[in-house]
């Protein structure tokens, strides 16, 4: 039983990590907007 808690407390702990990284990294590295042109060939745009 006390290798069970020390797995669990182990998987936990990484998660935590894990999720906390990844929270930061949402909340305080917005990436750079910048729009995208780029030509699709054969298509043709009607203009009514």
């Amino acid at each position: 039983m006390p290798s069970l808690v020390r797995f669990l407390t182990a998987v936990g702990t990484i998660a935590a990590v894990v999720l906390g990284g990844l929270f930061v990294l949402a909340k305080y590295y917005e990436p750079e907007t910048t729009e995208v042109k780029k030509v699709v060939p054969s298509v043709s745009i009607r203009r009514d």
